[in-house]
């Protein structure tokens, strides 16, 4: 049985609004052309009813549920749905048997809808593979967080992954529009006027969640006193009542994100970075400790010696954090994340040791030289353990002899940039390679 599917209701418009008016064909789904827009390959799989197992992947209110309650209107073969936050291994175990037993007596296939597939466990998602594969299933997993991050691998691998997209104003506000005309399971049997400006405000409030906008619309709709010959007006006023601004909800895809993108801001955008440190700490209630550990990494690795400084004040902002508290500290913090973001940059000590360990790769081992081994007991001038020459005994404070061990020796792994401070450590480096005449032994 299509558990999306309702029998006729005497009272259709107790149902909510969005529910009225969900669609139940591609011709009326809002949004997503990319991947059901004429000659696509998920509408030519949806309206020739075969779709294989899918993935389906993006932020709330953008049309999941909704495609997948289109595809278990245009099936022949059952469609189940689970919700993987109440569903158990039973559950699941209960779908396959009833699919498999469909399958051999009456060669009916069995389409799988598991609504926020990402709180499903591995176990849970392991009960679901063997299915899968042997086709006696059809799987359609709808997700807000990124599959990589919370689906397993052999499941994700047995999925097509489609990327459906935030919705926009425009979206929301096709969707209330074609409510407001819509006589049967619209609005469009009041006698009901919308002020554009009332229209605008919903639609930018609901963020692209059209489930949202249409709820709104609803609930301003009938609770506006009418006039005296019964018609409704929904003024901007109204309208701000009854939809207010969305708390953000930050699942952990969205929070690795936005500590992502943050990182790489360091790199390049003061004003971007500090956006998306105080987004994340004010909208999405990260810890700010998150992005100071991120920050102090980012100083030695995008900025380095080209200004050591950003390294002191990362470390001291983040001592203030600790001592003084949010929000005091924020300026504190910002101030560190701009200093950082406005210094010369150099990612010298990270090229440093990937070529170090590339180089650990394929060294077998690495003995100390001779004479850089401890010589400070008896008998180590027997064991050949002498010639260290002490630098400070030469002018520039710099000698030519090997530090390495023999196998890697006249290697040079640190090449210092010409970025800030560095430069100077650069022009350094140029002295001492001129004296010993090679390298950096």
């Amino acid at each position: 049985m299509d558990l999306f599917s309702y029998q006729a209701e005497s009272e259709p418009r107790a149902r909510l609004l969005a529910d009225r008016m969900r669609p139940e064909t591609l011709d009326e789904y809002i949004g997503q052309e990319h991947i059901v827009g004429p000659g696509k390959l998920l509408r030519r799989a949806i309206e020739g009813d075969a779709v294989s197992s899918i993935l389906l992947f993006g932020p709330p209110g953008c049309g999941k549920t909704t495609l997948a309650h289109i595809i278990s209107k245009r099936t022949e073969g059952d469609f189940v749905r689970l919700n993987a936050v109440d569903a158990s291994v039973k559950d699941v175990r209960e779908v396959i048997e009833q699919a498999e037993s469909n399958k051999k007596m009456y060669g009916r296939k069995t389409i799988l809808f598991l609504d926020e597939v990402h709180r499903f466990n591995s176990a849970r998602q392991d009960a679901l593979l063997p299915a899968v594969e042997k086709g006696i299933i059809i799987f359609i997993g709808a997700t807000t967080e990124n599959p990589y991050h919370s689906v397993n691998g052999a499941l994700l691998s047995r999925s097509t992954l489609f990327r459906l997209q935030s919705l926009t104003k425009e979206h929301s506000l096709q969707a209330m529009r074609r409510a407001l005309a819509d006589p049967v399971k619209g609005l469009g049997f009041m006698k009901l006027t919308v002020d554009e400006e009332a229209l605008q405000h919903i639609a930018s409030m609901a963020n692209g969640d059209i489930r949202r906008a249409l709820t709104a619309l609803e609930l301003a709709a009938i609770t506006t006193p009418s006039e005296m010959d019964g018609s409704v007006r929904v003024t901007v006023e109204i309208a701000e009542e009854s939809i207010r601004q969305p708390t953000v909800q930050a699942d952990e895809s969205t929070q690795y994100d936005v500590l992502s993108a943050f990182h790489k801001s360091v790199r390049g955008s003061s004003d971007a970075a500090l956006f998306w440190f105080l987004y994340a700490v004010e909208k999405l209630g990260m810890d700010p400790m998150t992005f100071l550990r991120r920050l102090t990494v980012a100083c030695s690795e995008d900025i380095g010696l080209a200004n050591p400084q950003a390294m002191v004040q990362a470390v001291s902002a983040m001592e203030a954090y600790h001592r003084i508290g949010w929000p005091e500290s924020k300026y504190i913090v910002a101030q560190a994340i701009l200093f950082a973001v406005e210094s010369p940059k150099s990612n010298s000590i990270a090229v440093t040791i990937g070529n170090i360990m590339s180089s650990l790769e394929t060294l077998k081992s690495a003995e100390v030289p001779l004479h850089l081994r401890d010589g400070h007991y008896s008998g180590a001038k027997k064991l050949g353990h002498v010639g260290y020459q002490y630098p400070h005994d030469f002018p520039g404070h710099y000698v030519d002899q090997q530090y390495l061990p023999d196998a890697i020796r006249g290697r040079r792994f640190y090449e210092a940039s010409e970025q800030g401070t560095e430069k100077k450590i650069k022009h350094n480096q140029e002295l001492r390679q001129g004296r010993s005449g090679q390298g950096n032994p």
